[in-house]
């Protein structure tokens, strides 16, 4: 294993994050280990964007060789790429641009990354899933379920942005003073509600949580966040947000490499950041 590069050269190639917030991001430790298991001259920055489109721009300008999109551009990025892989086009929602030579292809691996954090605890297959939110993450999660045979509710404060993913994907639309009628018996946060610094944050009825059997948040700065806390002491399985972040790198990381992502590589050096 190489253990760090020395120093940074003309020949390194850069990826990184475009969002914003992205100060707490794990995603520079996780791919950084990565690269560094590989002895690849590679190396990950995360960039607080404040412009999209010049953001970019810049990527083209400066030949990154790719990029992960989170929060708030997973949609917005999409008119501003050059291609879009059909099932990204499908969720509607990007989450890894590959730079091949000054051409941008938009991926999504969330999808993926929620698929193998879920299969750790759950089949999917004929459970019934509660979403709460309606952003990017929502769509590759509703996605993946009914890829999988599962069926879905969600619920978001915007309820017409509820109802358009509800119609897209095949799902229904939950008025968020419903959610008691819900038939869920998995619920997922696909929201940012409960991030750092907002730890006290909760994005359902405590009291509700009994209804369900397994619940998973996206969200993993606290890597516990209270949704977990109050699930856990109602006897619920919980899958925390980490989990869906390493699996969804490491398809990233195979999309920009073609090489196989050292996935227990990325697990350790995320949780040691989150961690340390």
């Amino acid at each position: 294993m190489t253990e760090g590069r020395p120093y940074i050269t003309g020949a390194t190639r850069v990826y990184g994050l475009l969002g914003r917030p992205v100060a707490h991001s794990l995603s520079p430790a996780m791919h950084n280990a990565a690269f560094a298991e590989l002895g690849l001259d590679a190396v990950y920055v995360a960039f607080a964007v404040k412009d999209l489109e010049q953001a970019v721009t810049g990527l083209r300008g400066l030949d990154l060789g790719g990029v992960s999109v989170t929060i708030p551009f997973k949609e917005d990025i999409i008119p501003l790429l050059d291609e879009l892989d059909p099932v990204a086009a499908h969720i509607g929602a990007v989450n890894t641009v590959v730079n091949r030579d000054g051409h941008l292809v938009g991926y999504n691996t969330d999808w993926l990354g929620a698929l193998a954090a879920l299969r750790l605890y759950t089949p999917i297959t004929g459970e019934h899933v509660l979403i709460l939110g309606a952003g990017g993450a929502a769509r590759a999660l509703a996605f993946a379920i009914r890829e999988n045979q599962g069926s879905f509710s969600i619920t978001d404060i915007d309820g017409s942005r509820a109802e358009k993913l509800a119609r897209e994907f095949g799902g229904e639309a939950l008025a968020q003073n419903a959610l008691a009628g819900s038939r869920a018996t998995v619920l997922i946060n696909a929201t940012p509600v409960g991030m750092a610094p907002n730890t006290d944050a909760i994005p359902i009825d405590p009291e509700l949580l009994s209804h369900f059997r397994v619940v998973m948040d996206i969200v993993y700065q606290p890597l516990s966040t209270r949704l977990l806390q109050e699930a856990r002491s109602r006897g619920c399985q919980t899958i925390d947000g980490l989990k869906m972040l390493i699996h969804q790198g490491a398809a990233q990381f195979e999309l920009w490499t073609n090489r196989p992502a050292p996935v227990k590589v990325m697990a350790r050096a995320a949780y040691a950041a989150l961690e340390g």
